[in-house]
């Protein structure tokens, strides 16, 4: 650790210990344990995983004060992170939790379309008018670089994905900006992320409408339902599982007849954005009527079947409700349910002006991460 403290492998090695430590009720040693994590490995998928669960073990020995410093600490270090979100609902932020976030209809602010930062002033300025045809056109013949692109060129190219409404393609080489090497790279990287514009991007509102009309119907939050479909499909209408799963919200063709007969329906068709998100959001609805309007609940239960949730709660029904998202046996709906609470929240923080300006108080005070010695 002295050598390769910063490291990958120090990160998983000190959350390993960390867990072990915890599970065995030694929150202070659990905490020494976390606290480099943020410090030494803030790269790390685990730093704000680590941060957060440093508040979680603060508050079990009843040091408040030093709770709330590692709430704010993850909220302003990590704001585009899942345990942001739960930080920020700790923290006392209208962003909603488990039990209130279905019945949320959040204000939502369209995004200022962004400048693409490569290519010539034509492409730009036909980017800007919404004459995506030409823009397109144009950057086909301007992008010569397609196997080592600058990251000014793949964010260009990725816009000009989205504009196609090639959602799938176009978030994935947003995203994996991140994953650039060299020194130069990863600062150009860290430069554009401080743009709202590039998490705008990455966090895309294709079919917002339907979204919104069949939230409505089934009074499920529309942000909840978005950050859903950013997970299962990136928004492609017609993308199919290797399980059979079809459309915006990979809906398997045998749950599809159980919703038609239920919602009348004689004819639908999963590919079909509308007739997937009727039915998706009625299902989503289900799960969470089978649980009692729990949207965690509900939400693993989209991923893993209900018969699975019932159960995980009977063998971890006195947990709460952070500790049973770590114990949930199946890593897939794990990190599904992470990974949909968390585009949930970057959507919330991203379009609503509100929550938008809070964050943003946060970070500006800089708080610091508390830590034992």
């Amino acid at each position: 650790l002295d050598k390769y403290g910063d490291s990958e492998a120090a990160a998983e090695y000190r959350w390993q210990v960390a867990q072990t430590f915890a599970a065995a009720k030694d929150y202070k040693g659990a905490w020494l344990w976390a606290q480099p994590i943020p410090l030494r490995n803030s790269d790390s998928i685990l730093a704000p995983r680590a941060g957060f669960w440093i508040g979680k073990w603060a508050m079990q020995l009843g040091r408040q004060e030093d709770a709330q410093a590692a709430f704010k600490y993850v909220l302003s270090t990590f704001p585009q992170s899942y345990y942001a979100w739960r930080s920020a609902g700790i923290l006392g932020l209208d962003v909603g939790n488990f039990k209130t976030i279905r019945q949320l209809n959040p204000e939502v602010m369209p995004s200022v379309r962004v400048v693409p930062p490569a290519g010539s002033p034509a492409l730009k300025e036909l980017y800007q008018l919404g004459q995506y045809r030409d823009a397109l056109t144009l950057w086909q013949v301007e992008f010569q670089n397609q196997t080592q692109p600058t990251v000014a060129q793949q964010f260009t190219d990725g816009l000009m994905h989205l504009a196609k409404g090639e959602n799938l393609v176009g978030i994935a080489e947003i995203s994996t900006l991140e994953d650039r090497e060299t020194p130069v790279e990863k600062a150009l990287y860290h430069a554009l992320s401080q743009q709202s514009s590039y998490w705008q991007a990455r966090y895309p509102f294709p079919y917002l409408q339907q979204i919104e009309s069949w939230s409505q119907q089934h009074q499920l939050n529309p942000l909840l339902v978005t950050g859903l479909i950013r997970q299962e499909s990136r928004f492609e209408p017609k993308i199919r599982s290797v399980v059979g799963a079809v459309g915006l919200m990979q809906i398997m063709p045998g749950t599809a007849k159980t919703i038609a007969q239920e919602m009348n329906l004689t004819q639908y068709n999963l590919e079909n954005p509308n007739d997937n998100i009727k039915m998706g959001t009625w299902y989503l609805d289900f799960t969470h009527k089978k649980f009692d309007n729990h949207s965690m609940l509900a939400i693993a239960s989209y991923n893993a079947g209900w018969n699975n949730v019932s159960k995980w709660l009977r063998q971890f029904s006195n947990r709460d409700p952070d500790e049973f998202v770590e114990a949930i046996p199946f890593d897939e709906t794990q990190g599904y349910v992470r990974q949909v609470f968390g585009n949930y929240w970057n959507y919330l923080r991203l379009y609503n002006p509100k929550i938008s300006q809070l964050v943003a108080q946060y970070s500006s005070a800089h708080p610091k991460l508390p830590t034992l010695k």
